[in-house]
C-alpha cells in the first residue's frame, strides 16, 4: 500500500474492486455500494491501488492501520544501526605514542560499525612534504588491514589529506548483530519488569489475607 491512501468519501471512482476485510474478493461494485459495505461492517472503505482498472479498494479499519503500520516502522527504526563519521586528525609529525593512541580509536570506531576519516593536517612548510602525510595514512591502513576497507582513497583538500576508512562486511555485520541484541535485550528488560514485579506483590497479599506472611524487620 500506499501512504495517504483515498478512503472513503475521498475516493473519486464511479466503480470500484473492492476487497473484503478478511481479503475475500467481492467482486466489481459501485462506490456507494461499497461505501454501504464498508459502513454496514463498521469499517473504512481504503483505495489501495488507484491505477488499476476498476481501482482496488479494500474493506478495513483504516485507523487501526495506519497505527500498527507507524509501530512496525518506529520498532524497524529502533533495530537499525545508525552509521557515524568519526574523525581523527593527526600531523606529519604525529609521535609514536599520539599516533598508537588515535590508531586504537580509529579501531574502535570501526568495529563498532562506524566509519572513520583519517585527517593529516599540514601547518606552515610541512605543505611541501606531503609525502610525509601518505606515509602516515599508509601505514594506518596496515595497521588495520583485518578490519577495514578504504572507502575514499587519500586526497587533497586544502591544508588536508584524509581518507575515509569504514569496517569491512565482517565487522559491520558483527556490529549490526551487537546491536540488534542490545536492542533486544533492552526490549526483554523493559517488558519482564512488571511481570517480575506483580507476582511478588501478589505473593505478599495473598499471604497477608491468610496470616502467613512473616515481617520483616526494618533496617535504620
Amino acid at each position: 500500500m500506499v501512504r495517504d491512501q483515498r478512503t472513503n468519501r475521498r475516493i473519486r471512482a464511479r466503480e470500484v474492486r473492492v476487497v473484503g476485510p478478511n481479503a475475500e474478493q467481492l467482486g466489481v461494485m459501485s462506490l456507494e455500494a461499497a461505501l454501504t459495505r464498508a459502513q454496514a461492517d463498521g469499517l473504512d472503505l481504503v483505495e489501495i491501488s488507484p491505477m488499476a482498472k476498476p481501482p482496488v479498494c479494500k474493506i478495513m479499519d483504516y485507523g487501526k492501520f495506519k497505527y500498527e503500520e507507524k509501530k512496525k516502522a518506529s520498532e524497524t527504526k529502533k533495530k537499525q544501526v545508525v552509521v557515524h563519521l568519526k574523525e581523527v586528525k593527526l600531523r606529519p609529525k604525529t609521535e609514536e605514542h599520539d599516533y598508537e593512541f588515535k590508531v586504537r580509536n580509529v579501531r574502535r570506531f570501526l568495529e563498532e560499525g562506524n566509519k572513520a576519516k583519517i585527517t593529516i593536517q599540514f601547518r606552515g612548510r610541512e605543505i611541501t612534504h606531503k609525502e610525509l602525510g601518505s606515509a602516515i595514512l599508509d601505514d594506518v591502513t596496515k595497521d588495520l588491514k583485518e578490519i577495514e576497507v578504504v572507502e575514499q582513497n587519500p586526497r587533497m583538500e586544502g591544508r588536508q589529506m584524509f581518507m575515509i576508512l569504514a569496517p569491512n562486511p565482517k565487522v559491520a555485520q558483527r556490529a549490526r548483530e551487537l546491536a540488534r541484541q542490545a536492542v533486544e535485550a533492552a526490549g526483554k528488560k523493559q517488558e519482564g519488569r512488571p511481570a517480575d514485579v506483580k507476582p511478588a506483590v501478589a505473593a505478599v497479599v495473598s499471604a497477608l489475607a491468610v496470616g502467613n506472611a512473616t515481617p520483616i524487620a526494618s533496617k535504620e
